[in-house]
């Protein structure tokens, strides 16, 4: 069955709270829900499926920044979150938006691979970005045409 992509609902907060705190992640979903700039989303594995996956994203100004994405432990590799950001990055070229970014922990390989088979550039590394750990984290990018919605390069 084809994954459904739909803006968080409050309904959905339960499904994707357990999603995050089974990555280590913590999201005021009320908030992002209400959030003019955000772009919350669930994907479910068919119509009538749970959440099997989350995504945020904030839209300021000509950037797209995606800010968290998880997966249900028992749902991984199985392209969820590969869905989730192709819809965010055709989401920016349909709105002719110039970026979209985002930040990774330079331990997370399987992110890092995910981003960078979407056509991500690493730009830049962040020097102790992750209070818990003082991990760096790698800064990622898409640049887009504004104009055609197509990726160009940087």
């Amino acid at each position: 069955m084809s994954p459904v992509i739909s803006r968080l609902l409050p309904e959905d907060f339960d499904a994707v709270r357990r999603i995050l705190a089974a990555s280590g992640l913590e999201v005021d979903l009320a908030a992002e829900h209400g959030r003019e700039v955000a772009l919350p989303w669930v994907l479910r594995d068919g119509p009538n499926a749970d959440v099997v996956a989350f995504s945020l994203a904030w839209r300021v100004a000509d950037e797209l920044s995606l800010l968290d994405m998880a997966t249900a432990p028992e749902q991984r590799r199985k392209g969820h979150a590969r869905a989730l950001l192709a819809a965010l990055v055709s989401y920016a070229a349909s709105a002719r938006m110039r970026l979209v970014l985002l930040e990774v922990r330079r331990s997370n390989r399987a992110a890092i691979a995910l981003y960078e088979g979407a056509g991500f550039e690493t730009t830049g590394v962040r020097r102790g970005y992750y209070s818990d750990t003082g991990e760096d984290a790698l800064e990622m990018r898409v640049t887009l045409d504004p104009k055609s919605g197509e990726a160009v390069a940087p």
